[in-house]
């Protein structure tokens, strides 16, 4: 049926059932048999069935369009950028607009307004302190968070979630594996489930293994400039340190600044100086780097001075900054753009009745490992 528009009526006849069916099958509401919904969907398409959307909000009460509130740092990172172009693509598959929601107009009251506008939300990383997500979780639409919210507010309707505590060990094992004794972690500031598991992991996995992870607590959106002071003052005040972790996003390169300002070769190094002792990091006690003439200056390639123990480099957070960089950061790669879309996805699932509130799915990472992290010879 190509020369008119294909009803709901016409759909009907075809499956053999009736109109109210047809609505129920296509929408996921109603008591469908599955063999039934399947059929109708499948003739829907042969036919070339479109549903007439204005209509379907009018009946619904619908305002065709979801919520997105990112952390207010969002803007600056490449992370949030992609998880939201991943929820517009899953969101626009059923039929929904996206309105991205400023983070100063959800505060004060104003989020009841927002939500007023949309048929639910979705609510990434959202931080106790972050004044509108209480109201947003309030709002009296279906909600899903991107991580968990650990303040006092009312529960969402659904979350996606991350394993953090399980990736960051991973980068920890990892550089452990590849010969460091003593690593540091830059840990995000914030009360998001995010930075929160970081911190936590970093301080039980180092109890656990009774090693001594150093840890440094910076900005959540941390720059690479941020990152490199931080290093550098790390790797003066405790010279010992093999390994960097890196939490933030983008911010790796500055650590590989910090590294090469420090004297301190990154992945890979030819060989050591013959008179250039190192203690076990396990103790506390620190790396020495001294000739028979005397200590060395700090910069590889200086007079007199000696290449120092090499720093393992890794970022909590893959982006194109970890990719380009020289050289290449292991990272943890969460996916942001399929986390977004399993976010919107959810969301979409519980507005259509496809899902029942309170369901918490996970999604998966991997670690990519680069040069940063090769072991030396």
């Amino acid at each position: 049926m190509t020369s008119r528009t294909v009803t709901l009526l016409d759909v009907a006849r075809a499956a053999g059932v009736s109109k109210s069916t047809v609505s129920d099958a296509l929408q996921g509401s109603g008591r469908v048999a599955e063999a039934t919904r399947e059929r109708v969907r499948a003739v829907a398409e042969e036919l070339g069935y479109r549903p007439n959307s204005a209509a379907r909000r009018l009946r619904r009460s619908s305002t065709g369009a979801i919520g997105l509130h990112l952390p207010q740092t969002a803007t600056r990172l490449d992370y949030y950028m992609n998880l939201a172009f991943g929820a517009v693509a899953r969101a626009q598959e059923e039929g929904l607009d996206v309105v991205l929601l400023a983070p100063a107009g959800v505060a004060g009251g104003a989020s009841g307004r927002v939500a007023s506008r949309v048929d639910g939300l979705l609510v990434i990383d959202p931080e106790v302190g972050d004044s509108g997500v209480p109201g947003l979780l309030d709002a009296g639409v279906p909600v899903v968070t991107g991580e968990r919210y650990l303040g006092p507010a009312a529960a969402p309707s659904g979350a996606v979630i991350c394993d953090n505590a399980a990736s960051l060990t991973a980068l920890l094992d990892h550089v452990t594996e590849r010969g460091a004794h003593h690593p540091a972690v830059l840990a995000p500031a914030g009360t998001s489930a995010w930075a929160t598991a970081l911190r936590t992991t970093a301080v039980s996995w180092g109890q656990e293994h009774g090693v001594a992870v150093a840890l440094r607590t910076v900005p959540f959106a941390a720059t690479p400039q941020e990152a490199e002071e931080t290093t550098l003052a790390l790797l003066r005040t405790d010279p010992a340190v093999d390994a960097v972790i890196c939490a933030p996003d983008g911010a790796a390169p500055g650590v590989l600044r910090a590294a090469a300002t420090a004297g301190r070769t990154v992945g890979t190094v030819s060989s050591r100086t013959a008179g250039s002792t190192t203690s076990d990091h396990r103790t506390g006690s620190t790396t020495s780097d001294r000739t028979a003439g005397g200590t060395t200056s700090g910069r590889t390639g200086e007079a007199g001075a000696h290449p120092r123990t090499p720093l393992l480099v890794a970022s909590c957070v893959d982006g194109t900054a970890t990719r380009s960089a020289e050289p290449p950061v292991t990272a943890v790669d969460l996916r942001p753009a399929a986390y977004g879309r399993a976010c919107a996805e959810l969301l979409c699932d519980i507005l259509a009745g496809r899902t029942a509130p309170d369901t918490v799915r996970r999604h998966a990472w991997a670690l990519e490992t680069r040069a940063s992290t090769t072991p030396p010879c």
